[in-house]
């Protein structure tokens, strides 16, 4: 599911800035630089969002930047999240897979006390380049 939500963010007199939903009653968050806002408002709503999801809560409609209230100083902007890659990323439910390979390679990987699944997934993850993991 992606979803995309206006944040407030309001600088602090001692520095950085607090960040909030409008839209999300379910706290806030903060960061120190404008770019770790964003990624910590990314992380904080895409988690509110999720948690809803999984409590099967009424996920709230994301109001018009022209309705948000702010300050002068505060700066209103439009966060996008994905909860589908982020619930794929996060549930590393195992899943059982069935393959073929050579008996003699069998032989000579369980004579090396080689883990099977743990070098297929190591292979995988060079393959698609995925560096997250």
């Amino acid at each position: 599911m992606k979803y995309v939500y206006p944040a407030v963010f309001h600088p602090e007199p001692e520095g950085g800035f607090s960040v909030f939903f409008p839209d999300i009653k379910r706290g806030a968050t903060q960061g120190d630089t404008i770019a770790q806002c964003i990624e910590m408002a990314e992380d904080f709503l895409c988690l509110a969002l999720y948690r809803m999801e999984e409590d099967k809560l009424q996920i709230p409609t994301a109001s018009g930047m022209k309705q948000i209230e702010s300050e002068t100083n505060d700066i209103v902007t439009l966060i996008s999240v994905d909860t589908e890659t982020y619930r794929r990323y996060y549930e590393n439910k195992l899943v059982k897979k069935t393959l073929n390979i050579p008996s003699w390679l069998n032989e000579r990987a369980e004579a090396a006390h080689i883990n099977f699944s743990q070098t297929l997934q190591k292979a995988l993850k060079e393959e698609l380049q995925w560096s997250e993991f």
